[in-house]
This record gives structure tokens, sequence and C-alpha cells, in this order.
């Protein structure tokens, strides 16, 4: 069987990055989230900012920490592991300049470098950032990086190899608008305008629960950052930071992917860690297709008792689901990392559902795959919801109607991004019979030891 999605098949299945699934029985059991993924490398970025040393507590064991572990220790930060499982502490108290050639190595592998120019101005007076990855959903310009830096006073050289940053007069504030809320700009200007000079004001920034944890621990550091009503953040700069310790808001995207993998498998999994604040507007679509949720509190220890960790518990309560109508949106709407996991379970809801996708142009690949499955799913170029996007008047199919339910099937199939790779294992979880998921080493970029949790869920899954 060829793989679908697939440019050299060949080439593909002579790797041993391989799962092969078997499919067809619902997943059973409790798992655990840590640290989110969107905040926990965003997080290390800004130990970089200290005079002393941070911890950070439930880190995640994903590649993307690696990435950054990795770029850390190239520019002097001393990383370490402490005493507590998921545990990292920073000592940033020989920052220094590394290598073109060393930075180089980790071009392509994530977009968190762009994260480092504020920081390492500030600490260096210049930056360079290689060639970024990361997943291939949309071209996820830097422009708006690019501008607020150059706002800040940056001068910015690009080079074949990448982008080489200088601050000849330091960094000041500034007053900047997004044009789009867009979370990586407002990241990039958080660990900018923490140490600029004067004052900046940011519009229409992000506000997802990451952004906010984020300002957290830059306060706990020392900033003064004062968040306003309608999108305004303002940062007043100070001259020095020192460290942090915090703990992390729990991941809500891999919460959410499990949740939806009990539904479409027809199982009940616990998600222990989940917070039902970070994830109101899932929840609400959740139960409205038709799965169960019980939110299940913490208790603390007692004399006798060890006490429980909190978290959130989902389950198909048998009978059929409901289609729906969703849009994705920035925070407070529906997430788009939550769309495509989601999108596996509504194959199997009565009816027509639409996906309106309004944050990534190109986030509806992976239903091709699905479609090679036993899917019903057609793509439309037109913004079918009630918020014309900045999409609707471009060649991007970024709409989707899901007609179902329909029965799954095994396929081989070639992951292509990290979010499409977890839904086609969900998918192939739910299918009857064997699948071979390819690429499935790309999941480990966002969700920490997935195989041995599927175990735990008594997923049928081995490496050949």
């Amino acid at each position: 069987m060829t793989p679908h999605g697939s440019t050299d098949a060949l080439e593909v299945a002579l790797t041993n990055d391989v799962l092969v699934v078997h499919g067809g029985s619902p997943l059973q059991g409790r798992i655990r989230v840590r640290g989110a993924k969107n905040l926990v490398s965003k997080a290390m970025v800004a130990a970089l900012l200290g005079d002393s040393p941070s911890r950070l507590f439930d880190v995640p064991k994903i590649r993307d920490v690696e990435v950054v572990r990795g770029l850390l220790g190239l520019h002097g930060v001393k990383v370490s592991d402490g005493q507590e499982n998921g545990e990292l502490v920073f000592d940033p108290a020989n920052v220094e300049s590394a290598s073109t050639d060393q930075i180089n190595v980790h071009a392509g592998s994530s977009r968190i470098p762009i994260l480092f120019c504020g920081p390492l101005l500030h600490r260096l007076g210049h930056a360079f950032i290689p060639d970024l990855g990361g997943c291939h959903i949309g071209p996820r310009p830097i422009d708006f990086h690019l501008q607020a830096l150059r706002e800040f006073g940056a001068t910015v050289d690009k080079t074949p190899e990448g982008l080489h940053l200088s601050a000849p007069n330091g960094l000041h504030g500034t007053k900047f608008a997004l044009p789009y809320p867009s979370v990586g700009a407002t990241e990039q200007v958080l660990l900018t305008a923490v140490m600029a000079e004067g004052v900046t004001e940011l519009r229409n920034a992000a506000v997802e629960p990451e952004i906010i944890d984020l300002i957290c621990v830059l306060q706990k550091m020392g900033a003064i950052i004062k968040v306003h009503t309608d999108r305004v953040i303002e940062i007043q700069g100070v001259p020095k930071l020192h460290g942090y310790t915090h703990r992390p808001i729990p991941d809500r995207i891999e919460a959410a992917s499990w949740a939806a993998a009990a539904l479409a498998t027809r199982g009940h999994v616990e998600v222990l860690g989940a917070q039902q604040a970070d994830m109101m507007t899932f929840l609400n679509v959740f139960r409205s297709v038709g799965g169960e949720y019980e939110v299940t509190d913490t208790r603390p220890p007692r004399l006798g008792d060890a006490g429980q960790e909190g978290g959130i518990r989902f389950w198909h309560p048998g009978g059929e689901l409901h289609a729906t109508a969703l849009e994705t949106d920035v925070h407070p709407g529906f997430m788009t990392d939550w769309q495509q996991p989601l999108v596996v379970a509504l194959t199997q809801a009565r009816g027509l559902s639409i996906v309106h996708e309004t944050v990534y142009e190109q986030r509806l690949g992976y239903t091709e795959a699905l479609n090679s499955m036993g899917a019903n799913i057609q793509v439309y170029r037109d913004c079918l919801g009630g918020t014309p996007c900045r999409f609707g008047r471009r060649n991007f199919k970024h709409s989707a109607v899901i007609a179902g339910p329909s029965k799954l099937h095994a396929a081989d199939l070639v992951i292509p991004d990290l979010r499409a790779g977890f839904s086609h294992l969900i998918a192939a979880l739910a299918a009857e019979g064997t699948s071979r998921v390819y690429g499935v080493d790309l999941i480990n970029r966002g969700y920490e030891d997935f195989e041995a949790k599927l175990a735990d869920l008594g997923a049928h899954v081995e490496r050949p």
C-alpha cells in the first residue's frame, strides 16, 4: 500500500519513522499533560533576560524544548535538570555570542529562534537568527517580528544564511499596532519591550492564556506590564531583570487532542492537569457535538491521604454524535490547534459539520488523508461562516464541510505537520484494521511521550 501524502513513497517506506496502529478499539484510561508547549519554550527564552538563575517546572520532554535548550547552551546559558522531574534550571551569568555555523545546526528545526532577538540585543547588542522551521500550515511570515524590532531601534540585515540584527543606539519603547493579533509577534514585543528604555504600547495584541502566563513570568522577573481592555498591552521598560521560579499552565492543546481521541474512538480518557478555565470554548463545542466531560478538582494531601491531582474526564456517552458549525479564531475563540483533532471526531457525527479556518490558510490539507480512509470532507475557498476572514478573497481552501457519519478504514499515512499528525493518529485509532503512520516522530515536537500514553490508554500500536 502506498503511503498517502508521500511524494516519494519508497524513501518514506525505508525509514524507521513509522508506527503501526491496530485500530477499532476505544481508548480507556488516564494520562497527564505537562506545561504548555506554547509557553514553556518562550519562558526558556525569557531566562536570557535575567541576571540570576531561573527555575521552570513541569517542562515536557518534547523536541521544541530540546531545540531551545541547545540554543541557550550555544549562547552561554547553563541549562541543568532540577531535583523535580520536569524541572529545568537556567543560569544566564555567562551569556555570549554563538557562531553562525553553530546556530545554523538548528536552522529549520523550529520557529522559536526568532524570539531570541530582543533578549540577545539587550544582553549582547547583536543577534543572528537562522532560517526558521515549524509546521507547513501557511507561510507564517516573520514580517510582524522584524517590523516590531525595527520600531524598537534594531537594524536588520538579511543574508543568505539568515538575519543579522544589531542595536547601535540601544532599544527604545514605541507605540506599535499589529495588523493581526499574532501570538508570536506579541511574544516578540513583550520579550523586547521589558528592558527597552521608555514605555511601549502594543495594540491588537494576542491575549491567549499562554501570553498571559508569559506576562506572569516576566512580571516575576521584575517587569512592569499592564494588560488593558481591547487587546492593549503597556510595558514600562526596566534597566534590569532577575530570574524567576514558575510552574506553567498545562497544555490545553494536548488535553483537547486526547479529548478528541476519546470521542472519535468511543472511549473514555481522563486528562490529569487539564484546566477548565483555559478550555471553556473547546468544552462547549465538545458537549454540543455529543461528548461528555467532568471536571475533577485537585484534592490536597491530608493525614493518611496522598491527595489527588485534578483534571478533566472526557468520554463518548454512546449514541450518535451531532454535526456542528465552528470557526477558528484567536483567543477567546475556538483555537486553530483544536480543529484538526476534533474534525476526526466530526467524521462520526450525523449530518453536515462546517469548519471555517481563519488563522492559518493552509491548515486543511490533512483532510485529504482522512478522505482516503473513508471520510467525506469537501474543502472550499469561500468563507463558510458568519465572519469574513483574511483568506476570503484569496486562493486558499480554508473552509471544510464534513458529511457523516463515515466508517473509517485503515490506510498508510504520511504526517505533514504536528497537529495534522496527531489527527492522522486519531483516525488510525478510530479506523477498522491496521494502519501504518509514517513520519510519526514529528509528533514528538509537541506531545510528550505519546507512545507511552497510548499504551496507558490501551491502544494497540507498535514500531515495526
